[in-house]
């Protein structure tokens, strides 16, 4: 009976403890629920007040936007009216200066007669003033024929003075470019200038102190070649010193074959100046290629040594007249050269050189006395170069304590 009735207060007590839970979660859910209404209220509250904000910030803009176009509107009308007043003030001083103009044009043209008639009166006085004075002048110079007779010889000899003076100048400066220049054909030179000697007299006098060299020093041929170009050097040599004839050479062959070497070397060996020209530089000159070629024949005409003319690809300028298509100033030029080289001479010795020797004009043979042929070097010819070249750039240097 008792413990019936301790189970019966047991289970009214937990009764009471589910009661409770359950009187907690309903308080727990109301408040959860009132939370959320606060938290919608607040959230609906900010969301009012943004779209608020926002619809002021329109209002703003739409007033600013409104005051703008009001102020650019002020502004076109006031620059409306300032150039309709501008156009106005214009148009009446414009009608102003004209009415002024209608009622002074009397006046004015008063005015201007006046001038015009002082003007034409001043020029009638000069005319006459200045008629008498020449007038009598001249009377009183005709009638003294001693006056006549010094003003004709004045007259003559100042005539004659500035004739002579023109031509003297042309002649001094035509002797000064052709004994101390240097012609715009010729490229290289042994010859000395004036201002060579100025900036290097010691090497000029080293030059001129020089003895002739050999003229196959430094030139590696095949045996049959250097035996035929040494007795051309000899034979230049003795005509350079009895004063003879110097013959003309053509050496043709591939480049690289020692031609412009052997013509440098043949002139200091005979004691010759020797100067290089190109016959691609004469083509590209056009009508000044005849002037240019003169100059160099006049050049070369006043060494006192001698001077050897070599002419390094000559077919470029010498071809043939009568089958290639060449221009006429060229034409002329190569006829300049032929009047040039018509007779030998004792002032100068010309060397022409071509890998094309069969495209030279047929005039070109007259002119030439002897043709040497330079072919590629063969294996000994090539040994000889290089050790020629190893003792003088690699061994020679190196036993002298040269870097």
């Amino acid at each position: 009976m008792q413990e019936q009735t301790l189970q019966l207060e047991h289970q009214a007590k937990l009764k009471e403890y589910e009661a409770a839970v359950e009187q907690l979660k309903g308080e727990q859910i109301r408040a959860q629920a009132e939370e959320r209404r606060k938290t919608l209220s607040e959230e609906t509250r900010q969301h009012q007040a943004q779209l608020l904000n926002e619809e002021n910030l329109r209002k703003q803009e739409e007033s600013v936007q409104k005051q703008e176009a009001l102020r650019r509107a002020t502004v076109e009308r006031e620059m409306e009216l300032r150039h309709k007043n501008e156009m106005l003030r214009v148009e009446a001083e414009a009608r102003a200066r004209a009415k002024a103009e209608r009622d002074n044009a009397d006046i004015t043209r008063e005015q201007i007669r006046l001038k015009a008639a002082e003007h034409r009166q001043t020029i009638l006085e000069s005319i006459r003033t200045a008629g008498t004075v020449f007038g009598e002048g001249f009377h009183a110079f005709v009638t003294d024929w001693d006056k006549v007779t010094a003003t004709v010889a004045g007259l003559t000899l100042l005539a004659a003075g500035i004739y002579s003076a023109k031509n003297a100048t042309l002649a001094i400066g035509r002797y000064v470019e052709t004994r101390l220049g240097k012609p715009s054909l010729v490229r290289e030179t042994s010859r000395i200038t004036l201002l060579e000697l100025l900036r290097h007299p010691v090497q000029v006098s080293r030059r001129l102190l020089s003895k002739p060299q050999d003229a196959l020093e430094g030139v590696v041929l095949s045996p049959s070649l250097e035996a035929r170009v040494r007795d051309i050097a000899i034979a230049t040599r003795n005509t350079k010193k009895n004063r003879s004839l110097y013959r003309n050479i053509l050496m043709y062959g591939p480049p690289g074959t020692g031609k412009t070497l052997f013509a440098r070397k043949l002139a200091l060996h005979s004691g010759m100046d020797y100067a290089i020209m190109t016959g691609g530089d004469v083509t590209p000159m056009g009508r000044d290629g005849v002037t240019a070629m003169h100059k160099v024949f006049d050049w070369a005409s006043t060494s006192r040594r001698g001077l050897l003319l070599f002419v390094d690809e000559a077919d470029a300028f010498l071809r043939k007249r009568a089958t290639e298509k060449i221009s006429e100033d060229l034409r002329a030029t190569l006829n300049a050269f032929l009047h040039r080289t018509g007779q030998h001479s004792s002032k100068f010795m010309l060397v022409l050189a071509t890998n094309q020797p069969e495209q030279l004009d047929w005039a070109i043979n007259d002119r030439i006395g002897e043709m040497v042929r330079f072919d590629l070097p063969q294996r000994e010819e090539r040994e000889r170069l290089v050790r020629m070249y190893f003792d003088k750039y690699v061994l020679k240097p190196a036993t002298e304590g040269k870097q």
